[in-house]
């Protein structure tokens, strides 16, 4: 055991510490452009289906005009 604190080898502490600190610099911004992505898609998930209704819309509209 005395050979692996003299190698410099982390403890239970640090190795906790370094797991955290790890989490805190990749979890959270990973998660935070999770989040701003999914955001992002359902804007655009409305905004294309706003265009197909709107296209239905036209559609229906020339042909009621047709009869």
């Amino acid at each position: 055991m005395a050979l692996l604190s003299t190698l410099g080898l982390p403890g239970a502490t640090e190795l906790v510490v370094m797991i955290v600190v790890l989490a805190m610099y990749v979890g959270l911004p990973a998660a935070g452009m999770i989040l701003i992505y999914n955001f992002l898609d359902g804007k655009r998930g409305y905004e294309k289906r706003i265009s197909e209704l709107e296209r239905r819309v036209e559609t229906l509209e020339s042909e009621l005009s047709e009869e």
